[in-house]
């Protein structure tokens, strides 16, 4: 698993940036072998030589609400103010926060991912999100995917994952429990019509 810093850091100022998969969706395929990304629609924060980085978009945590992580982070959540779900962002890191957002909201620590979308892991962001001054469009994440260097390459090669474009609604829409079949359909692909073998659409 490739270490998140570092990954960001190393940012997309690569020659071959063009190969890379910051901004875009990755589908896993029906014949995911790892039971932690079954079904998983990733947003990939981060894609470079160094590794990957991305938050599973589609899996909310029933364990923890919003309201839950203020108190225990001991933020007053002023009037109705905005509520999101929590979400299993991915297994690396399970204790740390990151908001992915639209790019409405920035601050100096915000890391902008791509024209539309931004990501912030500080608690700056769920202060403004509690008193209703946050980003328009936002997914709270527990947690992340990590890839090491060449590592999510190697599993596209094996079938293990499509890539498709990312819009608003795969990435920030709260139905989850079609958005896997909903991202396959985008690119036109019947998930039932795969086989493990099948190459990449």
């Amino acid at each position: 698993m490739s270490n998140f810093d570092e990954v960001f850091e190393k940012g997309s100022d690569d020659d071959d940036a063009g190969d890379y998969l910051a901004g875009q969706l990755i589908v896993a395929m029906p014949g995911m072998q790892d039971p932690r990304f079954e079904k998983s629609v990733i947003y990939m924060c981060a894609h470079n030589s160094d590794g990957a980085m991305g938050l599973v978009v589609n899996r909310a945590l029933d364990t923890l609400s919003f309201p839950d992580m203020l108190e225990q982070l001991g933020i007053t959540q002023v009037g109705a103010g905005q509520e999101i779900r929590v979400h299993f962002g991915g297994p690396v890191e399970s204790g740390r926060g990151f908001v992915l957002h639209s790019r409405d909201y920035l601050q100096e620590a915000t890391m902008v991912v791509d024209t539309d979308v931004a990501l912030t892991a500080t608690v700056d962001i769920l202060k403004a999100i509690a008193v209703g001054d946050g980003p328009r469009q936002s997914l709270l994440a527990l947690g992340y995917a990590g890839w090491g260097p060449g590592q999510l390459d190697a599993e596209f090669k094996h079938n293990g994952w499509l890539h498709v474009a990312a819009d608003a609604d795969l990435v920030f829409g709260p139905k989850l429990d079609n958005k896997w079949e909903r991202a396959m359909g985008k690119i036109g692909v019947d998930p039932w019509m795969l086989s493990d073998d099948m190459g990449h659409a």
